[in-house]
């Protein structure tokens, strides 16, 4: 599973880690998280992000 950078603020969204704060739990690709999902730093869409 790849890691995907947001390119607005840097954040790395790591699908071995999730973003449990958010309801995403460890282990979910980012191909599979909801299309309303957004950045937890800056709040970019997933349209934002790009694969590290």
């Amino acid at each position: 599973m790849e890691r995907w950078r947001c390119t607005i603020c840097q954040y790395e969204y790591d699908p071995t880690a999730g973003d449990p704060e958010n309801g995403i739990n460890p282990g979910t690709p980012f191909e599979e998280l909801p299309d309303d999902w957004v950045c937890p730093i800056c709040g970019a869409g997933k349209d934002l992000f790009e694969p590290v």
